[in-house]
């Protein structure tokens, strides 16, 4: 017990049984509620999150599409590509369901809980927060109504003491000083008097201290049973914590996600399915020596074959093309190839006929004189930036690395092509698609 008045005397204690101390067990039912809405906060936070990286992977996904698409890769290698493009996709939708688990079911159960744990009054702040107000008080009223009294004792005897000490002083220096009788016989009455009062001050006190230690142990019992009401409110609320958090875990964790899971599963047999050797036979049989030819036969005049030039020649003067008279179709090489590539876009005949295609001397005049010049088209004057690598092919193709500038100085033709001038001031063809506009 003497443990016990000692940390009550002391002024700098803090501890729980100190009167008013309960408070902090009172704040903890307020601080609950605070962080219900400090969770619902941080999910929320963390669901934009979800739903930022799942837009972000789907404009990246739909950006690269478009570029690999218009891009010179081809074949299974172009399928891989692509592949990284569909698992953005599947992953971004994959972090928009856990955006909607985020913001839905587990918002809403923190919601819900809180409406259910906490009450809130018309004058303002929580029943929950009034009923451990008030039995933390009722537990305690008794006993700090001891406590008063017994620093009330403690004071009275401590004056008393400092008064008969005083007392004292004035006796003994009156005897130094040898004042007359008569005033050392009031100083010593004096201290008689400050000495019967400490005495009985000191009593009183220790009286006080026992009655206090009588009602100590019911103090501590009352405050037990209240302070244990709030912990099992506490232990709820902690409790429900744990599971709610265990349950967000389970909504981020995709790798236990299945649909996780195929998305790399598909993309890593895509990957694996890409066979440079199929894709080096494709190339050879679609813009290579396996592609078929019209080799040039001599054919006798004839007027179906004049008549035939003349519908070629007023074709003619809609594209591009031109047409070799004196070619005879062979029956082996009709069917022409058809093939899709996301390289760049090839330059052959626009016209359509199997007896132009690798003709040397194909020009776009309308007379059909390889020799006569093509009509110069419209120039332009627009900067243009190169996106990819680009090796001239012919003499009137430019060379160019990707990030270089360039002039456009035509617009792009039906294949795709478009006149451009280097900084050297060389100047030649290139693929329209390798480039873009500088804004």
């Amino acid at each position: 017990m003497s443990d016990l008045t000692d940390s009550l005397v002391d002024v700098s204690s803090d501890s729980f049984w100190e009167v008013g101390n309960y408070k902090r067990a009172v704040k903890r039912v307020d601080d609950g509620n605070r962080l219900c809405n400090d969770l619902m906060n941080c999910l929320h936070e963390r669901a934009r999150i979800e739903k930022s990286y799942a837009t972000q992977l789907t404009e990246w996904a739909k950006r690269w599409r478009q570029l690999v698409e218009k891009g010179p890769q081809y074949g299974t290698v172009e399928r891989a590509w692509f592949a990284l493009m569909t698992e953005a996709e599947k992953v971004s939708d994959l972090h928009m369901e856990v955006k909607a688990a985020l913001t839905g079911e587990d918002l809403e159960k923190v919601k819900n809980w809180q409406k259910e744990a906490y009450h809130k009054q018309m004058i303002g702040g929580f029943k929950e927060t009034k009923e451990a107000e008030d039995g933390f008080r009722k537990a305690q009223k008794p006993w700090a109504k001891k406590l008063k009294e017994v620093d009330a004792m403690k004071k009275a005897y401590h004056n008393a003491c400092k008064e008969e000490k005083t007392a004292t002083s004035r006796e003994n220096s009156s005897k130094l000083e040898n004042n007359n009788p008569e005033a050392q016989k009031k100083l010593q009455e004096k201290v008689e008097k400050c000495q019967q009062e400490v005495q009985k001050t000191k009593e009183r006190y220790k009286k006080s201290l026992e009655e206090l230690d009588k009602v100590t142990p019911q103090y501590m019992e009352n405050m037990e049973q209240v302070f244990e009401q709030w912990q099992q409110f506490e232990d709820k609320r902690l409790s429900f914590f744990k599971e709610l958090l265990l349950g967000v875990k389970q909504h981020l964790d995709l790798s236990s996600n299945h649909k996780y899971s195929t998305v790399y599963h598909t993309l890593e047999d895509t990957i694996q399915a890409a066979d440079a050797q199929e894709d080096l036979k494709w190339f050879r049989s679609n813009h290579g020596p396996g592609m078929p030819m019209n080799w040039p036969q001599f054919e006798e005049w004839s007027m179906d074959l004049n008549r035939t030039l003349t519908r070629r020649e007023t074709k003619r003067k809609h594209t591009d093309g031109v047409t070799l008279t004196g070619i005879s179709q062979s029956t082996e090489q009709t069917s022409k190839t058809s093939s899709s590539s996301a390289g760049p876009v090839e330059k052959t005949t626009a016209d359509g006929s199997d007896e132009e295609a690798g003709n040397p001397f194909a020009s776009a005049n309308a007379n059909g004189n390889p020799f006569e010049d093509e009509p110069a088209p419209a120039e332009v004057c627009v900067p243009v930036r190169a996106l990819y690598d680009y090796d001239g092919q012919e003499q009137d193709e430019l060379s160019f690395k990707a990030g270089d500038q360039l002039m456009k100085m035509s617009e792009e033709d039906e294949q795709g092509w478009c006149k451009g001038r280097l900084s050297d001031g060389t100047v030649g063809l290139y693929p329209a698609n390798y480039v873009e506009d500088l804004e």
